[in-house]
């Protein structure tokens, strides 16, 4: 990131020292075909030319240093009119900072002594008439340059603004639509595989009591009944949860409180992300602890963040019963993960490990939070 922001930097700098380069040579140039001109005299404009190559960072010391070596030159050389040169470009910077005044009160000062250098009344009013053009110019570009530069940005905030409004609108939306599914799901599939269950359940218990064997498709019917309203509520639980409802500290907290051996370590620097890489390590670490909650028995969790320069690296691991000689089928969660990572131009490894356990790794590439 700091060698894209470096980027820019350096060519603006780079521009501007070639804008002080074109200019000494310009007049240096000038002053050497008028013959008259001493090594004082090139040091004078070397020095107000160079000057503005830090108009950026300083436009009031660069207008002060303009003005006075130019009105040296002025006073020492009486060169002609090309002699403003340095000083018409530290008019129009300082103009263009807002420092009109200062810029109008250096013309004055330059015009005063361009005038003292006149031979003729109508020399002067030649000279006086020019310069005082070139240098209302010089402030009134400047002024307009200044008024554009706020216009575009004025411009940027409106659309920033606009387009975050737009992403709010969506995010109501989308949270409005996932609490509508699980209105609809909670009634009907609940009742449904309500029912299911409890004729299931109803029917081992009439078999049991008149002592005869209980079939295993229906044993399987009330397993399955059980299963499937654990799952549903899981489903439920995580539509009636807004996108962004916490952290992974939060959420192993809960993990805790509900029995699981959760160990949370965070490594390297630590900063915000922007929203949507926050809610994928939301979900994953989320989705994580819930599998190894279901499936992975009376293990112990670690969830690891690990911050680089360029990408957040999750891994949770645990120490359940998954085997690899047996690797799960993959569900509707590790799907959704894979989905949410790969959406990002992450990657992520999900499997059991060597040594007995489950195993998630994620790597998201993260930029700065807006």
């Amino acid at each position: 990131m700091s060698g894209h922001v470096a980027g820019p930097v350096a060519r603006r700098r780079l521009a501007d020292a070639a804008l002080a380069v074109v200019i000494g040579a310009f007049v240096v140039t000038t002053a050497a075909f008028d013959g008259d001109a001493t090594a004082v005299d090139y040091a004078l404009v070397v020095l107000g030319s160079a000057a503005l190559a830090f108009y950026r960072a300083a436009p009031r010391a660069v207008l002060a240093a303009a003005t006075a070596t130019c009105t040296a030159y002025v006073l020492h050389a009486h060169p002609g009119s090309l002699a403003a040169l340095p000083l018409l470009g530290a008019v129009h910077t300082a103009s263009r900072a807002g420092h009109r005044a200062w810029g109008a009160a250096a013309s004055g000062v330059f015009l005063a002594a361009y005038l003292v250098t006149g031979a003729t009344t109508q020399e002067v009013v030649e000279k006086a008439t020019l310069l005082a053009g070139w240098f209302l110019c010089a402030l009134v570009t400047g002024l307009a340059d200044r008024n554009w530069q706020a216009y575009l940005r004025q411009t940027e905030q409106r659309a920033l603004e606009a387009e975050r409004t737009r992403e709010e609108a969506a995010l109501r939306r989308a949270g409005e639509e996932r609490l509508r599914i699980a209105r609809e799901l909670h009634d009907s599939l609940t009742h449904s595989i309500s029912i299911v269950k409890l004729q299931a359940g109803v029917a081992v218990h009439l078999a049991r009591k008149r002592g005869e064997e209980v079939p295993p498709a229906l044993l399987a019917i009330q397993e399955a009944g059980g299963e499937a309203m654990r799952e549903l509520r899981a489903t439920l639980e995580v539509l009636r949860t807004d996108e962004a409802t916490g952290s992974p500290a939060v959420l192993v907290e809960r993990a805790r409180t509900a029995g699981l051996a959760v160990e949370l370590t965070v490594s390297g620097k630590e900063r915000a992300l922007t929203a949507t890489v926050d809610r994928a390590v939301y979900r994953i670490v989320q989705e994580s602890l819930t599998n190894a909650a279901r499936h992975a028995g009376p293990a112990k969790v670690q969830v690891r963040l690990d911050y680089g320069e360029e990408e957040l690296t999750i891994c949770v691991d645990d120490d359940g019963h998954a085997d690899p000689a047996r690797p799960p089928l993959p569900g509707i969660g590790l799907t959704g993960m894979r989905e949410r990572v790969t959406a990002l131009g992450g990657t992520l490894h999900t499997a059991p490990r060597a040594e007995g356990g489950f195993s998630v790794r994620a790597r998201l590439p993260v930029g700065e939070a807006g």
